[in-house]
Protein backbone atom coordinates (compact mmCIF):
# COMPACT_ATOMS: atom_id res chain seq x y z
CA UNK A 1 0.00 0.00 0.00
CA UNK A 2 2.82 2.36 0.88
CA UNK A 3 4.44 1.72 -2.50
CA UNK A 4 1.26 2.87 -4.25
CA UNK A 5 1.22 6.04 -2.18
CA UNK A 6 4.90 6.74 -2.99
CA UNK A 7 4.34 6.02 -6.68
CA UNK A 8 1.28 8.28 -6.72
CA UNK A 9 3.24 11.10 -5.06
CA UNK A 10 6.12 10.66 -7.53
CA UNK A 11 3.79 10.79 -10.55
CA UNK A 12 2.06 13.88 -9.13
CA UNK A 13 5.43 15.57 -8.67
CA UNK A 14 6.46 14.75 -12.26
CA UNK A 15 3.17 16.07 -13.66
CA UNK A 16 3.49 19.26 -11.59
CA UNK A 17 7.12 19.75 -12.65
CA UNK A 18 6.23 19.07 -16.31
CA UNK A 19 3.40 21.57 -16.25
CA UNK A 20 5.45 24.36 -14.70
CA UNK A 21 8.82 23.59 -16.27
CA UNK A 22 8.13 25.77 -19.31
CA UNK A 23 8.81 28.91 -17.30
CA UNK A 24 12.33 27.73 -16.59
CA UNK A 25 13.34 27.55 -20.25
CA UNK A 26 11.28 30.24 -21.98
CA UNK A 27 11.85 33.98 -21.57
CA UNK A 28 9.26 36.08 -19.81
CA UNK A 29 7.27 38.07 -22.35
CA UNK A 30 7.04 41.05 -20.02
CA UNK A 31 10.82 41.50 -20.08
CA UNK A 32 11.05 41.80 -23.89
CA UNK A 33 11.18 45.42 -25.07
CA UNK A 34 9.12 46.30 -28.14
CA UNK A 35 7.40 49.27 -29.72
CA UNK A 36 3.78 49.16 -28.62
CA UNK A 37 2.56 51.43 -31.41
CA UNK A 38 2.76 51.81 -35.18
CA UNK A 39 6.14 53.52 -34.97
CA UNK A 40 9.50 52.32 -33.69
CA UNK A 41 11.76 53.50 -30.90
CA UNK A 42 15.36 54.36 -31.72
CA UNK A 43 18.11 54.63 -29.13
CA UNK A 44 21.46 55.90 -30.33
CA UNK A 45 23.77 54.08 -27.91
CA UNK A 46 26.57 56.55 -28.73
CA UNK A 47 24.52 59.74 -28.46
CA UNK A 48 22.33 61.49 -25.94
CA UNK A 49 19.08 61.74 -27.97
CA UNK A 50 16.38 59.06 -28.25
CA UNK A 51 13.57 58.89 -30.81
CA UNK A 52 10.17 57.52 -29.80
CA UNK A 53 7.33 56.18 -31.98
CA UNK A 54 8.96 57.18 -35.29
CA UNK A 55 7.09 56.56 -38.53
CA UNK A 56 6.45 58.25 -41.86
CA UNK A 57 3.01 59.02 -43.30
CA UNK A 58 3.34 59.17 -47.09
CA UNK A 59 1.28 60.00 -50.14
CA UNK A 60 -0.20 57.14 -52.15
CA UNK A 61 2.68 57.20 -54.65
CA UNK A 62 5.28 57.48 -51.87
CA UNK A 63 6.98 60.55 -53.32
CA UNK A 64 6.40 62.80 -50.30
CA UNK A 65 6.17 61.88 -46.63
CA UNK A 66 5.87 63.40 -43.18
CA UNK A 67 8.16 62.18 -40.41
CA UNK A 68 6.19 61.74 -37.19
CA UNK A 69 7.78 61.02 -33.81
CA UNK A 70 9.13 62.38 -30.55
CA UNK A 71 12.76 63.41 -30.15
CA UNK A 72 13.83 63.20 -26.50
CA UNK A 73 16.85 64.84 -24.88
CA UNK A 74 17.18 63.54 -21.29
CA UNK A 75 20.49 65.34 -20.69
CA UNK A 76 21.22 68.64 -18.96
CA UNK A 77 22.63 70.21 -22.14
CA UNK A 78 21.07 70.96 -25.52
CA UNK A 79 21.80 68.33 -28.15
CA UNK A 80 21.48 67.99 -31.91
CA UNK A 81 20.06 65.05 -33.85
CA UNK A 82 20.85 64.52 -37.54
CA UNK A 83 18.49 62.29 -39.53
CA UNK A 84 19.57 61.06 -42.95
CA UNK A 85 16.76 59.46 -44.96
CA UNK A 86 17.82 56.84 -47.50
CA UNK A 87 17.56 58.27 -51.03
CA UNK A 88 17.07 61.88 -49.88
CA UNK A 89 19.95 64.27 -50.52
CA UNK A 90 19.68 66.65 -47.57
CA UNK A 91 19.73 65.41 -43.94
CA UNK A 92 17.43 66.89 -41.29
CA UNK A 93 18.93 68.53 -38.21
CA UNK A 94 16.96 69.01 -35.01
CA UNK A 95 18.28 70.79 -31.91
CA UNK A 96 16.54 69.76 -28.70
CA UNK A 97 16.87 71.85 -25.52
CA UNK A 98 18.12 70.18 -22.35
CA UNK A 99 15.55 67.92 -20.70
CA UNK A 100 12.95 68.57 -23.41
CA UNK A 101 10.98 66.62 -26.01
CA UNK A 102 9.98 67.77 -29.49
CA UNK A 103 6.97 65.88 -30.86
CA UNK A 104 6.75 66.14 -34.65
CA UNK A 105 3.21 65.88 -35.97
CA UNK A 106 1.55 66.26 -32.57
CA UNK A 107 1.08 68.82 -29.82
CA UNK A 108 1.11 71.74 -32.23
CA UNK A 109 4.43 70.79 -33.88
CA UNK A 110 4.48 70.35 -37.65
CA UNK A 111 5.82 67.06 -39.02
CA UNK A 112 9.13 67.02 -40.89
CA UNK A 113 8.30 67.01 -44.61
CA UNK A 114 10.38 64.57 -46.67
CA UNK A 115 10.39 65.39 -50.39
CA UNK A 116 11.77 62.71 -52.71
CA UNK A 117 10.94 59.87 -50.30
CA UNK A 118 10.36 57.18 -52.98
CA UNK A 119 8.83 54.67 -50.49
CA UNK A 120 5.17 53.70 -50.79
CA UNK A 121 2.94 53.09 -47.77
CA UNK A 122 3.35 49.56 -46.47
CA UNK A 123 7.12 49.56 -46.89
CA UNK A 124 9.93 50.74 -44.63
CA UNK A 125 12.55 53.41 -45.16
CA UNK A 126 16.03 53.34 -43.69
CA UNK A 127 16.85 56.41 -41.62
CA UNK A 128 20.22 57.04 -40.00
CA UNK A 129 19.91 58.80 -36.62
CA UNK A 130 23.07 60.40 -35.23
CA UNK A 131 23.52 62.53 -32.13
CA UNK A 132 26.62 63.45 -30.17
CA UNK A 133 30.02 62.18 -31.28
CA UNK A 134 28.96 58.60 -32.03
CA UNK A 135 28.49 56.81 -35.33
CA UNK A 136 24.70 56.71 -34.98
CA UNK A 137 22.08 54.06 -35.67
CA UNK A 138 20.40 52.97 -38.92
CA UNK A 139 16.81 51.84 -38.42
CA UNK A 140 13.99 50.70 -40.69
CA UNK A 141 11.06 53.09 -40.13
CA UNK A 142 7.54 52.08 -41.24
CA UNK A 143 5.83 54.08 -43.99
CA UNK A 144 2.07 54.42 -43.41
CA UNK A 145 -0.81 56.05 -45.26
CA UNK A 146 -3.86 58.02 -44.18
CA UNK A 147 -6.28 55.08 -44.15
CA UNK A 148 -6.66 55.20 -40.37
CA UNK A 149 -8.65 58.26 -39.30
CA UNK A 150 -6.05 59.45 -36.80
CA UNK A 151 -3.37 59.55 -39.53
CA UNK A 152 -5.53 61.09 -42.26
CA UNK A 153 -4.58 64.67 -41.36
CA UNK A 154 -0.87 63.75 -41.36
CA UNK A 155 -0.72 62.82 -45.06
CA UNK A 156 1.37 65.47 -46.82
CA UNK A 157 -0.43 67.88 -49.10
CA UNK A 158 1.05 67.62 -52.57
CA UNK A 159 -1.16 70.22 -54.23
CA UNK A 160 1.05 72.97 -55.51
CA UNK A 161 -0.43 76.40 -55.44
CA UNK A 162 -1.14 77.61 -58.92
CA UNK A 163 -1.43 81.31 -59.53
CA UNK A 164 -4.83 82.65 -60.47
CA UNK A 165 -4.98 83.65 -64.12
CA UNK A 166 -4.68 87.37 -64.62
CA UNK A 167 -7.63 88.75 -66.59
CA UNK A 168 -6.64 90.33 -69.85
CA UNK A 169 -7.70 93.95 -70.21
CA UNK A 170 -10.62 94.45 -72.56
CA UNK A 171 -10.56 97.04 -75.29
CA UNK A 172 -12.04 100.08 -73.64
CA UNK A 173 -11.43 102.49 -76.48
CA UNK A 174 -14.49 104.41 -77.55
CA UNK A 175 -15.88 103.47 -80.94
CA UNK A 176 -14.94 105.75 -83.78
CA UNK A 177 -17.62 108.32 -84.54
CA UNK A 178 -19.66 107.46 -87.57
CA UNK A 179 -20.23 110.11 -90.17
Amino acid sequence: MKSRLVASAAISALVLLGATGCTFISPQSTTIEYSASDGVNVSDSDGPIDVRNAFVVATEDGSVGNFIGAVVNPTTEKATLTMTVSGVDEPFTVTVPAGKTISFGTEGEDPLRIVGLDHKPGSTVEIHFQSGDGAGTKTQIPVLDGTLPYYSDLVPDTAESTPEPTPMPTDTAAPAPSE
